[in-house]
């Protein structure tokens, strides 16, 4: 008699992490397929529309354009976990990133306009920051958990978000919930010759930057250590307090710079609900990646690119739900189809020795 076990991956190869999420995608569409073709659409139809829709040049600067945000909000989430740090709060700070930089962008001083688009970069880190400290010192000193923390003040930053989009910063007029545009010398210029925001510039900078940060600092070091054992960080002399604040701050600076790519490379203005759960999806950006901010900009992109190939098939006639529901379970199936990146299943014999053919 044989017996099946799990054993844990000691390596993956680089085509294994590829192939595996390509798979899982294939399964994904055509669990959707069957779904499809019960409420009588045509799945190949269907999905050929959704390629259709982001293989063109216009698609794939739609592509990018909608993942800009979840770029950020991945490398926030990425860079917390680095320390074993949940944070799950990226969508509030990414609505204090973009309330703070509006408000400048709005009501702020008369300004040159690379010094006031800059006065809204930090202000957008500082907003999420801010938000993100709230959740960090109760950690640090109290071992609060930080999960639960970020994830309710969501709730809060939201609430505030729609106040305003609401009440007093909604422009007069319309009925959408939504703040007046900045004027256009505020905007972030598009990268001559490919029609995409040069946000996408200042994201790929901060993707490198965290890279080396990890790899090369003394304080990647720290992060490191501390995520592997606080009890020997903390023997090793290491302030684990002080990196909590730290690295949760940075997470949280990270996370609002999605809202100042919405005020100032975008949209140039703030909706309601803005995040509209981008703080989540870059949590399965950050997990697909393996926490590498590099690989995150790539993940990012091609959520991105989900996003809009969803929306496409709207368009002929699919139901909403039935778009959500192509989105999601493709981010479900390669979720689970990780497993088989961090698991083998072997068998073994009565005596315990492993005999080949496992997977």
């Amino acid at each position: 008699m044989r017996n099946w076990r799990i054993q844990k991956r000691t390596d993956v190869s680089t085509a294994r992490r590829i192939l595996i999420p390509i798979v899982f995608i294939f399964v994904a569409l055509a669990f959707c397929g069957l779904f499809l073709i019960g409420l009588g659409f045509n799945p190949f139809t269907v999905y050929g529309e959704m390629l259709a829709s982001i293989i063109s040049v216009r698609g794939i600067q739609k592509s990018i354009v909608s993942g800009l945000p979840l770029i950020f909000t991945g490398l926030a989430v990425a860079f917390g976990y680095r320390m074993n740090l949940n944070n799950i709060g990226a969508d509030g700070q990414y609505a204090f990133g973009a309330i703070f930089a509006v408000w400048f962008g709005l009501f702020g001083p008369v300004l040159p306009a690379p010094l006031k688009i800059l006065c809204m970069f930090v202000l957008a880190m500082i907003g999420g920051a801010f938000i993100a400290l709230i959740a960090a010192i109760p950690k640090a000193f109290w071992d609060v958990n930080e999960t639960i923390l970020t994830m309710m003040l969501n709730y809060v930053a939201l609430y505030v978000l729609n106040y305003l989009m609401y009440g007093p910063w909604k422009e007069k007029g319309q009925m959408v919930a939504q703040t007046a545009k900045i004027k256009e010398k505020y905007w972030l210029p598009d990268i001559p010759g490919i029609g995409v925001n040069s946000i996408l510039i200042i994201a790929i900078v901060i993707a490198v930057i965290l890279y080396f940060f990890h790899k090369k600092t003394t304080k990647g070091y720290e992060m490191e250590v501390i995520r592997r054992s606080p009890g020997a960080a903390t023997y090793a002399g290491i302030n684990v307090r002080k990196n909590i604040i730290l690295v949760l701050a940075i997470s949280g600076a990270i996370a609002g710079l999605a809202g100042f790519a919405q005020v100032a490379g975008i949209i140039h203005r703030v909706q309601a609900d803005l995040p509209n759960g981008a703080g989540y999806t870059g949590i399965v950006i950050a997990y697909l990646a393996g926490l590498n901010p590099l690989v995150v900009v790539i993940v990012g992109i091609l959520f991105g690119a989900l996003q809009i190939s969803a929306v496409a098939v709207q368009v002929s006639g699919v139901p909403s739900q039935i778009a959500t529901m192509i989105q999601g379970s493709i981010m479900l199936f390669v979720i689970a189809g990780d497993f088989f990146n961090r698991y083998r299943i072997a068998r073994f014999g009565e005596n315990g020795s492993q005999k080949k053919g496992g997977e």
